[in-house]
C-alpha cells in the first residue's frame, strides 16, 4: 500500500464509517485472542523470535499512537512516554528500543495498565476517525492490517511458549472435530504458460488494501508446469520420515543439513513419538496425529527435502498465485513455503519515512510463503499477499505444496 499524500478534503462519511467499523472489529479481536491467557501466561517469552502476548498488545497500540495520533492529532496526550521505548518493534527512525529478546523480562506494565493503554487510544482514534482526511484512514487500515499480522503471531506465539511446558497445557478447549479421513489422491493441475500478470492492482473498494511488498503489479513469464491440488498431508510426510528422510544428506540444501543436525530434527515441530505413535501439540493440547491434515510447522528445508524425496520442486511464488487465480484459493490451513527468495518487485518502492521499514530492510535471507493459515484472521488473506520468513523458521503455520516439472 502507497500512503498517498495528505488531501485538503474529508472522505465521505460512508468510507469514514466503514474504516471505523474496521478499527473496532479489529482491536476487539485482540483482546478476544488475549481472553484466555492469564497474567503469567501474557508475559511469557519462549524465545527471541517470539514475542509475548500483552506485548503485541501494546505494540499494536504503539502503532497507532505513533503513525496516527501523534503526527495528526496535535491536542493528543501520549498515554506514557517511556511505552515508545518499550513498544517499538525496528523502526530506527522513530527512535531507540528495548532489545527483542528481551522482552519477556518485562513484568511491568502488566496486564491492567496494557488494558488501560489500548483503552486510551482507542478513546482517543474514535475522535480523529469522525473526521479526518483520505491520507489518516489509509493510515488507519494500515495499522488495522498490521495488528491482524500480530493476532496470527500472538496464536504462533503462545503456542511455541505453551509447548514448552512439559504439562502442554491448551490455549483453549478443543471445538468438536470431524472425524479423519482417508486421504484423496494428490492431482496435478495444468497451468499453461506464457506471459502473466502477478501483484495487487487497486480496486475501487473503499477498505482496499495491499502491503507495499505486493507492489506494483508487474508481468512475469512462466513455463507450462503442474501444481498439486491441495497441500503434502501429515500421512505423506510420515512417510517421508520413515523412509529416513531426516537421515539422507542427499536430500536437503546445506545449511537445511547443517540445522537438522544441530537441531536433532526427526519430525515437524511439535511432533512427539509415544510408543510406536506419533503425537503433535495443538493450541488444544497434545493429540495424535491425523493422517489427514496437511502437515504444518515445518521449515523451508523440510519442504525442499520432501520435494527433492518426492521427485518434484516447490512452486515460485509466481506460479503459486497464477495457479491461485487460476483454480481458486490454494490454501486455508497452512502457509505454503515457495521457491522464491523474498525480494523487491520490479519498480518497488517502499513506503515514506518511518513506515519504509515495514518491509523492505527484510529482504534477504528470507523465502516467500503464499495463502494463509487457520490462524489468519477473517478478511486479511488475498492471493497476493507476500508472507515470509527465514528458511529455518517453523513456529509458524507453515506446510507446503508439490508443483512438477
Amino acid at each position: 500500500m502507497a500512503t498517498q499524500s495528505s488531501r485538503a478534503f474529508f472522505v465521505p462519511e460512508e468510507r469514514r464509517g466503514r474504516v471505523a467499523d474496521l478499527y473496532r472489529r479489529v482491536r476487539a479481536h485482540t483482546e478476544a485472542l488475549a481472553a484466555p491467557l492469564s497474567a503469567e501466561d501474557q508475559t511469557i517469552q519462549s524465545m527471541p523470535d517470539a514475542s509475548p502476548t500483552k506485548w503485541h498488545r501494546a505494540h499494536t497500540t504503539w502503532f497507532f499512537e505513533t503513525f496516527v495520533l501523534k503526527p495528526f492529532a496535535p491536542d493528543y496526550t501520549p498515554y506514557d512516554e517511556a511505552f515508545g521505548y518499550l513498544f517499538n518493534s525496528y523502526y530506527e527512525a522513530v527512535g531507540p528500543r528495548h532489545a527483542r529478546p528481551l522482552r519477556g523480562l518485562l513484568s511491568r506494565p502488566g496486564i491492567e495498565t496494557i488494558a488501560a493503554y489500548r483503552a486510551h487510544v482507542d478513546t482517543a482514534m474514535e475522535r480523529v476517525l469522525e473526521s479526518c482526511s483520505d491520507e489518516v484512514l489509509e493510515r488507519v487500515i494500515l495499522g488495522a492490517h498490521h495488528e491482524q499480522q500480530h493476532q496470527e503471531l500472538l496464536l504462533t506465539d503462545i503456542k511455541h511458549a505453551l509447548h514448552a511446558n512439559p504439562t502442554f497445557p491448551s490455549y483453549s478447549s478443543e471445538r468438536v472435530a470431524t472425524l479423519p479421513r482417508p486421504v484423496p489422491p494428490l492431482e496435478w493441475q495444468p497451468v499453461k504458460g506464457g506471459i502473466h500478470s502477478v501483484g495487487h492492482t487497486p480496486s475501487q473498494d473503499v477498505l482496499e488494501f495491499a502491503f507495499d511488498n505486493e507492489t506494483p503489479a508487474h508481468e512475469v513469464l512462466l513455463r507450462d508446469f503442474a501444481i498439486a491440488d491441495r497441500p503434502v498431508s501429515n500421512g505423506e510426510f510420515r512417510a517421508f520420515i520413515a523412509d529416513g528422510g531426516y537421515r539422507r544428506p542427499e536430500l536437503w540444501l546445506s545449511e537445511g543439513w547443517a540445522t537438522v543436525q544441530a537441531q536433532l530434527w526427526e519430525a515437524p515441530e511439535y511432533w512427539h513419538r509415544r510408543g510406536e505413535e506419533w503425537h503433535v501439540f495443538t493450541l488444544h493440547g497434545l493429540r495424535r496425529v491425523r493422517d489427514d491434515e496437511p502437515v504444518c510447522h515445518v521449515s523451508f528445508f523440510e519442504a525442499a527435502a520432501y520435494a527433492e524425496w518426492a521427485n518434484c520442486r516447490l512452486p515460485t511464488e509466481f506460479e503459486w498465485e497464477v495457479a491461485a487465480r487460476q483454480f481458486g484459493n490454494l490454501s486455508r490451513d497452512v502457509w505454503e513455503w515457495t521457491a522464491s527468495p523474498y525480494s523487491p518487485y520490479p519498480g518497488y518502492r517502499p513506503l515514506s519515512g518511518a513506515l519504509g521499514e515495514y518491509n523492505g530492510k527484510f529482504m534477504i535471507n528470507q523465502m516467500v510463503l503464499r495463502g494463509r493459515s487457520c490462524a489468519t484472521p477473517q478478511g486479511h488473506e488475498r492471493l497476493t499477499y507476500r508472507n515470509f520468513f527465514p528458511p529455518a523458521a517453523r513456529w509458524q503455520f507453515s506446510g507446503f505444496r508439490l508443483a512438477s516439472p
